[in-house]
């Protein structure tokens, strides 16, 4: 007979896991695909990427929209995102005869879990926006209340965390609504060995420099990034060589909304180094860009090279949930 301590963990265990599944809800989603990339142009090269298409994307559900990161599975895909209202969305997209974004399916939501299993928590609580995918483990960092937790995957949108990571300086050095924006991981065989790293969006050094970190592996420590008044960093994704692409936005009333995508040689990322890359792609209000958050890196069988960004429209009237892919230019993957 089981004693009523153990069968009370069980019964925890189980309704934990339950909670979850019954709570995923499935997301209708229209979507109207954006041919062009700068408005009132066909022009699709822009810097080291050459526009392929994009999605503008509605839900009747109010429940979407505020994605603030998005990892693509292998097959390309299938994704898994996060909504930094404490969320989990999962999905496919679809694509027409030319190859092009055509659309969304199989969308479903399903709120994150805190470590004591409760759901529909403040948002300061739950405020995720960075995700990363490694071997076995959804990883994912939260500002305001600063943490990195560890999900299983499979199963991460049933589970609470299983574990976290530290990061390599204090915590309280970051900003309450500028902490940790981006969670990526380094390939394998590139320079930082599959190491996992994490960058600020505006918490910075004494120096001004972003605040960055290499979270586990044998160079595990603190780094900084040059930092590019007035852009944050909102994500960022390694290429397969291993250089890391930083995703950044801007805003001010007087010039609007723009985005940049910055790329750091990985072999210059270190413990107590100061990064800095290249720029290479800038886009503004003459563009079909938002509030752009969340950034990934797809390779195609072919080898050929992917950017994926979304933006987060915070839930509001003003703004839109894209979704816009590019090529990268075959230099730039050597």
């Amino acid at each position: 007979m089981l004693g009523r301590g153990l069968l009370a963990l069980l019964l925890l265990a189980s309704t934990g896991s339950a909670w979850a599944a019954s709570n995923g809800e499935t997301l209708p989603i229209r979507s109207r695909q954006i041919s062009s990339f700068a408005v009132g142009s066909s022009a699709t090269r822009f810097g080291a990427l050459e526009f392929v298409g994009g999605l503008e994307m509605t839900s009747a559900n109010s429940l979407f929209g505020a994605v603030s990161a998005i990892r693509f599975r292998p097959d390309g895909t299938s994704f898994i995102a996060i909504m930094d209202t404490g969320h989990w969305l999962e999905g496919a997209v679809t694509r027409d005869a030319a190859g092009r974004l055509s659309g969304l399916t199989d969308l479903t939501a399903t709120p994150m879990a805190d470590r004591n299993g409760d759901v529909g928590l403040a948002k300061w609580k739950v405020d995720s926006e960075g995700l990363a995918l490694r071997s076995g483990q959804v990883v994912v960092s939260y500002e305001q209340a600063h943490r990195i937790d560890i999900y299983p995957n499979p199963g991460f949108a049933a589970s609470t965390p299983i574990g976290s990571l530290a990061l390599p300086f204090p915590i309280k050095e970051l900003r309450n609504n500028g902490g940790i924006e981006t969670i990526a991981v380094a390939p394998k065989d590139g320079p930082l060995a599959g190491a996992t790293i994490a960058v600020a969006e505006r918490s910075v050094d004494k120096a001004d420099n972003l605040l960055a970190g290499i979270l586990d592996g044998p160079q595990r420590g603190a780094f900084a990034i040059v930092r590019k008044d007035p852009y944050a960093v909102t994500d960022g994704a390694f290429l397969p060589n291993g250089d890391l692409l930083l995703l950044e936005r801007r805003f001010s009333f007087g010039s609007g909304l723009g985005m940049q995508i910055r790329r750091i040689a990985g072999d210059t990322i270190k413990p107590g180094a100061v990064v800095d890359g290249e720029v290479i792609f800038e886009a503004d209000m003459r563009h079909q860009i938002d509030n752009m958050e969340g950034l990934d890196v797809v390779v195609r069988p072919d080898g050929e090279v992917r950017v994926i960004v979304v933006s987060d429209d915070n839930h509001s009237i003003l703004e839109r949930n894209l979704m816009l892919e590019f090529r990268l230019t075959t230099a730039l993957t050597q």
